[in-house]
This record gives C-alpha cells, structure tokens and sequence, in this order.
C-alpha cells in the first residue's frame, strides 16, 4: 500500500523543519528503517527513517527547503501501485512519520491540502555528494555555505565531533582554492556585506526572546561567592578515582541550584496562566552554545542525584547536543535554567529567562581578588552570580534570598555530599 512521507513534529515548539539533503533518490528501493533523508529542527539534526518498504516513488520538496510540520514530502509505494490519487489529493493513505526515538509523530494533515500546497519540484542538485554510508556529517551553515559555494563536502576535513563539518573548515577550504587559483581580484562597486539566511534554531531562538523578554518582567539580583572550598572538594574528589567522570565547576552549580531550590520552591516555579505553577523536582537546564545557536540540555531530579552523576549525565548529554543528537525529552521539560559564560573570561551578565521558566542563573567567571577578610586583605577565588526572575511571581526578596542560599552552599559545599 503507499505511504505517505510527511515532515514530523519532534517538539511541541516546532513548526516547520528544513529538508537539509535526501539520501536516498527517486527510484531507490527502500526497507523499513532506511533513512531517507537528514533534517534540521530547531534544536538538532535528525535522520527520518522509512516507515515501511517499497520504492522511493516521488520526492516533493528539494534540498534546503523550509517544510511546515505535517505537509506531505514524499511518496512511498510499490512499482505497480497507483500513486496518481495521492498526487492529487483524492485519497487518504497510510501515513509514514516514523520519527527517531523518544519524538512524538506529528498529525497528518490533509491529504488534499497537502498535495496542492506541495507541488513537485524539478530535479535539484544534491547539497554535496554522499560518503558510502550516505551521510556526511556537517552543520547546517557549513552545508549551505558548500553548497553555494560548490564545494563537494566529501572533500573537506572536518574539526568538529566525530569529524563533523563546521563553518570553519568550509571558508578554510575554499581559501586555500581561491590561493591555488592565484585568488581572485574584488571588482569595484562589489558588495561589502552579505545577508545569510537564518538558521533553524536561530529562527525559533530569536523567536522566543520576543515571546521571553517583551511579555516577562525581568528583574536581576547579583551576588559574589567565595569559591576556595568549592575548588579545593572538586580537586580532591576528582583525585579519588581519576577514571571517573571529571566534576566541573558547572556539576557544583547544578547540586547547589538544586539544593537551594529545594529550600525555596516558590523559585522553581512558572507563571502559567495567570497561576504559579510550582514543581516538586528540580529538572536544571544548562546552557550548550552552538555553533549556530544554542541549546538548553536538561538533568532531571538534580536534587536526587550525586555529583557524580550529575556529572556523567551531563557529558552524555552536551555531547548530544554539540552533535545535535538530543532527543525532544533531552531539551525540554526544564525548571530551572542556568548559563555560564565564565569560560570566555565574562565577570558578569544578565540572562534572559526562558519562557517555560520562571527564573535562570547566569555565572561568571571565577577570580583572584583582594578581599577583606577578618581585618586582613588575602586573595580570594570569587565567583559573580547573577539571578534573572519574573517578577509576576518572585520578588526582589525572594530572588535574594535564594541566591544567598546558593552563595552559602558553595561556600560551604560539604552540603553537596549529603
């Protein structure tokens, strides 16, 4: 029987998603579980894998395109099956939006609608010739940025993970051509900018600070913590036993947020409805940037878990994420949100609150400063940590209160252990 192949819906923030390249051609046999082609949501790449068997029978969206969640993209069906009544819209059939693990499938939308909207579209150029396995993993801004440039991506060295393509190794390949052509000079009146289309999670980032920053009061609160003890555990617990998972500065703030939330819950909370929702579990987002965008991983009942496996989840899931493999369960479903930019020498700022939260912590960098202390003047390690909250449910006391409790739990991080 045919089947219809439609764009699926793997969040529920998502409306659309990009059909970066097919891998598979019109003609191509296929087997359940055979992917047919990659596609960019707005949090990762995912493979969409063939539903049922039979033959690819027609491809109706090109390379690179923009598809709205449910709209039909292509056709499965034997040789001899008539796909003429799904072309036109006539008759309902079967519906292929198998969807990687963990994603809900999306609702098939009218057939009628579909094909009509969906008209298909001459033969286009692939993006960049397959490797063996027909995938060659890169970015989407190195992918388009190949494509445009004609470059064939089989050809380029990747620096990513697992040797993913970026942005970078695109412009240092087509330099080094431009260097062995003898470059090429700029004509005058030659444009001095260039407009690039927004990426998929850059689209659906810009979209929710729109929907975070203009309806949600921000009002931020700083403190500075002592950061000695919390530094001197993390060396000490790392050097008994050096095969485990490294503990990180960003473990300790996630055990600490956790802890300090779970003495004052009115912070893990969100306003919904004209109600606070309050949660009874500490669900702590932490912040991936990307090279496009950036992505929010989430570590469920952080306030259950030890350092350690705070800090084995964490590495498995900002490696997802850096190689867009997240499951839609991995990125949402958050509490509590925090961002640390520390690593980039920033002291302090101010994040914006996600709209499924009701507060986020921005942390800077640890570091050496002359404090007084007992009278004298000693050089401390010190850490700025800046609360951004809703003002429609938490007070300028309520947010100060909790960052002390996070303050005095860093301070005093034998808490962390118990």
């Amino acid at each position: 029987m045919p089947s219809q192949v439609i764009m699926p819906k793997l969040s529920d923030a998502m409306t659309e998603g990009r059909l970066l390249q097919w891998l598979k051609k019109e003609g191509d046999r296929v087997q359940g579980g055979d992917v047919l082609a990659s596609i960019e949501t707005d949090k990762a790449e995912i493979e969409l894998e063939s539903f049922g068997s039979g033959v690819l029978r027609k491809i109706l969206v090109a390379d690179g395109d923009m598809v709205p969640v449910g709209k039909l993209i292509a056709i499965v069906a034997e040789p001899d099956d008539d796909i003429s009544a799904l072309l036109s819209g006539a008759a309902p059939a079967k519906v292929e939006t198998k969807a990687p693990t963990g994603a809900a499938p999306a609702p098939a939308a009218p057939p009628k609608a579909e094909a009509k909207a969906a008209p298909a579209p001459p033969p286009s150029a692939p993006a960049a010739p397959a490797a063996e396995s027909g995938w060659i993993p890169a970015s989407p801004i190195a992918r388009r940025m190949a494509r445009e440039a004609g470059v064939d991506l089989a050809k380029i060295a990747g620096s990513g993970p697992g040797g993913r393509i970026l942005e970078r190794d695109v412009e240092a390949h087509v330099a080094t051509q431009a260097q062995g052509k003898g470059g090429a000079d700029v004509p005058v009146g030659a444009r001095e900018f260039e407009d690039k289309e927004l990426s998929t999670i850059r689209k659906t980032i810009a979209g929710r600070m729109l929907q975070s920053k203009a309806p949600i009061p921000h009002f931020t609160v700083t403190v500075e913590a002592d950061m000695g003890a919390a530094q001197e555990l993390r060396t000490s617990l790392n050097a008994v036993d050096p095969a485990a998972e490294k503990l990180s500065v960003n473990h300790i703030l996630i055990k600490a947020v956790a802890l300090a939330l779970k003495r004052h819950p009115a912070i893990n909370a969100v306003y919904h409805d004209g109600k606070v929702r309050l949660f009874s579990r500490a669900h702590i987002g932490v912040a991936v940037a990307l090279e496009d965008g950036l992505i929010v991983p989430v570590i469920r009942e952080c306030e259950r878990k030890s350092l350690g496996e705070i800090a084995r989840e964490a590495k498995g899931l900002i490696d997802r994420a850096r190689s867009k493999k997240l499951r839609p369960e991995e990125y949402s479903g958050g509490t509590f949100a925090i961002s640390n930019l520390g690593m980039y020498d920033v002291v302090e700022f101010t994040a914006v609150i996600d709209p499924a939260h009701g507060a986020i912590l921005a942390v800077g960098a640890i570091e050496e400063k002359p404090v007084v202390l007992n009278g004298q003047i000693v050089v401390r390690h010190r850490m700025r940590l800046t609360g951004s909250f809703d003002h429609r449910i938490i007070d300028g006391a309520m947010g100060a209160k909790f960052l002390q409790e996070v303050k005095k739990i860093l301070e005093n991080p034998v808490q962390l252990l118990l």
